[in-house]
């Protein structure tokens, strides 16, 4: 069975929010996601592109477990969550993606 990663594209529109929206994200969303999510591992970028798009990178032993997500209870609380801290500030995108191949250096 391939990995999967679950995606939460997030865009924080005004840059003053930012600042909090890192700190909020480490020290509490990041956590209970990964605890609640049962995931292997997660990370999180800022896009070099975009400074407003911040990506979320949870990852699954089988992809069947991250499209399990979707439309879970589990989901349903982390976005309730999400939603008490940024209300409609952040809007989000979520995405279930299926490692296809990976090739190390060496």
């Amino acid at each position: 069975m391939a990995r999967g990663l679950f995606v939460v594209r997030a865009e924080v529109a005004d840059a003053a929010d930012r600042a909090a929206f890192d700190r909020w994200y480490t020290t509490d969303h990041l956590p209970f996601a990964l605890s609640e999510f049962g995931a292997l591992r997660a990370w999180r970028f800022w896009s070099r592109s975009d400074p407003a798009i911040h990506y979320a990178f949870y990852e699954f032993a089988d992809v069947e477990k991250a499209q399990a997500l979707i439309g879970s209870q589990t989901l349903k609380r982390l976005i309730e969550d999400f939603d008490r801290a940024w209300g409609k500030r952040v809007a989000r995108s979520r995405e279930i993606l299926e490692f296809a191949e990976e090739v190390r250096a060496g």
